[in-house]
């Protein structure tokens, strides 16, 4: 006996059985017993068929609201010369269908079946008819094809809903080329429901992307299936072109010719077609940027969630430490686990930048006394160096002071003139600066804000200036800049008697 590779056999099994499934609604029709009133059995399998084809026609013409009224009547019409049946009996037959159609539980439809791919039972759900609408005022429901009773229909054409698009622009072409504009209406139509139905999928299959994807398997299956329908879309795009440019052709040979009554008719159905095929084209390039967008942005984001699962279930002392010390691993193995725990590598790069900074100059000295590591500064440098900048603070709180009894403080822009007729040497000191800075980032600044400091601080003698006074500064809008190597930000300079006026204003 030949050797037959299992895998290969049972691969795409679920795929297959649920093409089965969909015709499953159609065998439990044709398994229920139902007579006209002359006793004849009816054929429960064929009015099956008949509600699915009513309903595509329905959607074909863009009549939405279809409900079982509308199918009532509709069976009548087909039944008239078959069957004896009154309206009565037949509006309960039409909600027998919809009821197998669609279960009036709202839940889909179940068909449970053996994988032999994974050896497991599975059961798939799947819907022919769904909700379209309800109006409240008649009390009537509406419904619609779904998704799988399209896929049911287009399956009993022998071909795959996949390609439906590609065939339909196949067969338009050839009607538009006999002249049977008709159809080629017909058949624009039939594109404009694989176009919605297609978008529906592909809205689908967002959600589930986001849902199911749990592995890199998983994740590269859904690539590879976005990108075969980008690359079958695209196709699909130019054979639109390509019927838009045939149509426009066969419209000018025809308004080329003489104006004659037969042909007045094909001029405006070529019109029809025309526009209509645009406007489909329209919705199909859409749906290009969808699929797209779906795999720049869905896609990578379940990539990105799928990581961060991995990361937060990652436990170094069971994965990494157990597995270094449970075996012995070689040289090469233990680097590869290690690998990605160690440091990034660091290349140094130099940069022209480095001109500019601060330069470091070093004596020469002994190669030890280099690699000896920097001995700590000394304390007392620090202390002298704040009792420093406190005096030069304090002395700067003098000055302001008396400017400021002169009427020359009410501004750090007033103040600043002030020194240039007076002490003008102090401006061109940074710790001038820095002195309004400090006192920008405590304002309001009083003589209790001592215990905020220790009594090292640099505006010791700042608060004793002021002794009840409160100090408060607020930026103004316009930038000082009186001596080339420093420029400030202006200030409102405020004392104790100025509080009342800087709260109402």
């Amino acid at each position: 006996m030949m050797s037959i590779n299992r895998d290969e056999l049972t691969s795409g099994y679920r795929e297959r059985m649920r093409r089965l499934a969909l015709m499953d609604s159609l065998v439990v029709l044709g398994g229920k017993r139902t007579e006209d009133l002359n006793g004849k059995r009816i054929d429960m399998q064929g009015f099956g068929m008949l509600t699915l084809l009513f309903f595509f026609e329905r959607r074909l013409a863009r009549e939405y609201e279809t409900s079982a009224e509308h199918l009532t009547l509709f069976l009548l019409e087909m039944a008239r010369d078959i069957y004896h049946i009154d309206k009565r009996r037949m509006e309960r037959i039409a909600r027998d269908l919809i009821t197998n159609f669609r279960p009036s539980s709202g839940k889909k439809r179940a068909f449970t079946f053996f994988n032999w791919e994974i050896n497991d039972e599975e059961t798939i759900e799947y819907s022919i008819l769904k909700d379209n609408g309800f109006d409240a005022k008649t009390q009537t429901q509406f419904y619609t094809l779904d998704e799988d009773g399209l896929e049911l229909l287009f399956a009993t054409k022998e071909f795959y809903s996949e390609f439906q698009i590609s065939i339909n622009q196949l067969l338009l072409k050839q009607q538009i080329q006999k002249g049977e504009f008709n159809n080629a209406l017909r058949q624009i139509r039939e594109m404009e429901i694989d176009v919605d139905t297609l978008r529906e999928r592909i809205e689908d299959m967002e959600n589930e992307i986001r849902r199911t994807i749990v592995s890199e398997e998983t994740f590269d299956r859904y690539q590879r299936l976005l990108d075969e329908t980008i690359e079958r879309l695209e196709r699909e795009d130019e054979e639109f072109k390509a019927l838009q440019q045939f149509i426009r052709e066969t419209r000018d040979m025809i308004y080329s010719g003489d104006i004659e009554e037969h042909e007045e008719k094909s001029r405006q159905l070529i019109v029809r077609i025309a526009r209509e095929l645009e406007a489909v084209h329209y919705e199909h390039a859409e749906l290009i940027s969808l699929t797209v967008n779906l795999r720049n942005t869905a896609l990578t984001t379940a990539q990105e969630t799928l990581y961060y699962t991995g990361v937060q279930s990652f436990n170094f002392d069971q994965d990494i430490v157990s597995m270094i010390l449970s075996k012995p691993l070689s040289p090469d193995v233990m680097k590869g686990v290690i690998h990605p725990f160690l440091k990034v590598e660091q290349n140094p790069i130099w940069s022209p930048l480095t001109l500019l900074a601060e330069q470091t100059i070093v004596s020469e000295r002994e190669e030890a006394e280099i690699a000896a590591f920097i001995a700590a500064e000394d304390d007392s440098q620090l202390e002298n160096y704040q009792k420093w900048l406190g005096e030069k603070y304090e002395q700067i709180m003098e000055k302001l002071l008396t400017a400021y009894d002169k009427g020359y403080g009410n501004t750090l822009a007033d103040f600043i003139q002030y020194l240039e007729s007076n002490d003008g040497g102090i401006l061109h000191e940074r710790y001038f600066y820095s002195f309004w800075l400090l006192i920008h980032h405590h304002s309001p600044l009083t003589a209790d804000s001592l215990t905020d400091h220790d009594s090292e601080t640099v505006l010791q003698g700042v608060l004793k200036l002021l002794g009840s006074k409160t100090f408060i500064v607020e930026e103004l809008p316009d930038i000082v800049h009186r001596v080339e190597k420093y420029s400030i930000q202006n200030m409102a300079i405020l004392l104790e008697e100025d509080i009342d006026e800087l709260y109402a204003t």
